[in-house]
């Protein structure tokens, strides 16, 4: 098992990795719309938040020998249901290869974000 890192993804706001590679999969920890760069959620909409997701997601994935069309499934968590159309609208753009996916509603995300993704992928 080997524990994944890059500067180019949001460093873990708690004591866990960034993704672990293991058996020839890549598993992310869930992704926020934290910008590396600055340490801060910038947009404040769910297309601002859902492409810097995405952003971090491939970053994440890069560093560990994958990619998203490498993809096998994702889970996604939403704040508001009422934003699952605009979400899908980013998530389509990046997971073209249509993998497996979960999409939930959720109270609250870390730093009160609207959304959340991880990814499980082949490497």
């Amino acid at each position: 098992m080997n524990k994944v890192h890059t500067d180019n993804a949001p460093k873990a706001v708690g004591p866990y990795s960034q993704a672990v590679v293991s058996n020839g999969f890549v598993f992310t920890s869930g992704q926020i719309a934290i910008n590396p760069e600055t340490n801060t959620v910038e947009a404040t909409d769910i297309v601002g938040q859902a492409e810097q997701v995405m952003k971090n997601l491939g970053a994440v994935l890069e560093a560990a020998g994958s990619s998203f069309d490498k993809a096998v499934k994702t889970t996604c968590f939403l704040a508001d249901m009422n934003d699952f159309a605009a979400f899908n609208e980013v998530y389509g753009k990046y997971f073209t290869s249509l993998p497996a996916r979960s999409c939930v509603a959720v109270k609250t995300l870390p730093k009160n974000v609207l959304v959340e993704v991880e990814v499980t992928a082949e490497v």
